[in-house]
């Protein structure tokens, strides 16, 4: 099964389920954009931002713009372990200090050229609410 999950995969969909509500969201957008990796050697990186950025207006982004950009996107790699239908992402560096020397663990799907990750329900890291987010990767 872990053979199947080593390669590079486009981000296709990220919709979060609030929780108690079931409201679901775009998270990064109608096309959000990322690329995920699970090397051979047990290492991955993830890069997931928002369909629609806005570039600085000028080479140096104000500190609202800094702000914006930080918040929508998101990066960490490090290594993995695979266990059943979990993948636990081992985080060395990342986006946010908070997640580094962390785990992240997502249950996963794999279906043709499909991967489905879900985190547990837990607080979102952009906006604090709680939910489940599923993201669909498709490999590239």
């Amino acid at each position: 099964m872990t053979d199947r999950l080593h390669g590079t995969w486009k981000l296709v969909s990220a919709v979060r389920e609030e929780i108690p509500s079931g409201a679901t969201t775009d998270m990064f957008g109608g096309k959000p954009q990322g690329v995920l990796n699970y090397s051979p050697e047990g290492r991955m990186i993830a890069l997931i931002a928002h369909g629609n950025r806005k570039a600085a207006a000028s080479g140096r982004p104000t500190p609202a713009e800094a702000e914006a950009l930080y918040r929508s996107m998101l990066s960490y790699a490090g290594g993995y372990t695979v266990a059943d239908d979990v993948v636990t992402h081992h985080v060395d560096i990342s986006w946010n200090e908070k997640f580094t020397g962390g785990e992240q663990q997502r249950h996963f799907k794999l279906d043709g050229n499909r991967l489905t990750l879900s985190t547990p329900q837990s607080p979102d890291p952009i906006d604090g609410k709680m939910s489940v987010r599923r993201l669909v990767w498709e490999k590239i």
